[in-house]
């Protein structure tokens, strides 16, 4: 893709995600997304062949940035609850100062046809190994329970973050997410039970 061209890629994902979280994936146009673009009708369709493809490649570029993100926080880390602390830090802080990527991956992938979550799934997949891999670095280094159940201990501390985010755009964003980070690590780590 020549600069020009991926100018216009990145218009058409950028007018898609304001017109996805203004008007909801069903009800959006095409039409739409190209004016919230800046671009013709037909220009769409040199990019995607439906608007289907546009909501995927919106979610997987925009996760694959923040997996990067993710990445590049817990590098060099060498505490495994540090490096959660920072996958929530980026989650919440990330989609905090982007209310438009958070209702589109909260709300309206939720009510996406089995392929589009099949395939959002699939992007999604790269964060889920991570969070695993720190478990399994914190259950190696005797940091955290050695019986731990990694697979649903992973997909509860993803979900937890999920939720609080959806929690936070139903509230109408009443409160910062960031300010929730260290409480929801302090849940991740300590669950509710007394600490002796």
């Amino acid at each position: 893709m020549t600069a020009k061209k991926n100018d216009k890629y990145q218009l058409i994902l950028q007018g898609a995600l304001k017109v996805f979280a203004e008007h909801g994936y069903h009800r959006s146009q095409v039409s739409k997304i190209a004016k919230a673009a800046g671009v013709a009708d037909g220009t769409i369709y040199l990019y995607f062949k439906r608007k289907e493809d546009i909501l995927i490649r919106l979610f997987q570029e925009k996760l694959g940035e923040l997996v990067g993100k993710f990445h590049a926080s817990v590098e060099g880390i060498t505490d495994p609850a540090e490096a959660l602390r920072n996958v929530c830090y980026i989650h919440f802080s990330e989609l905090e100062s982007s209310p438009e990527l958070a209702y589109v991956t909260q709300i309206e992938l939720r009510q996406s046809d089995l392929e589009l979550r099949k395939e959002i799934g699939n992007a999604l997949k790269p964060y889920i190994v991570l969070i695993e891999n720190i478990l399994k670095q914190g259950v190696d280094e005797q940091r955290f329970q050695p019986n731990l159940n990694i697979k649903l201990v992973r997909n509860l501390i993803f979900g937890s973050m999920d939720e609080a985010v959806t929690s936070w755009l139903i509230s109408g964003r009443k409160y910062s997410l960031k300010d929730q980070v260290d409480d929801t690590l302090s849940f991740f780590l300590h669950g509710v039970s007394r600490q002796e």
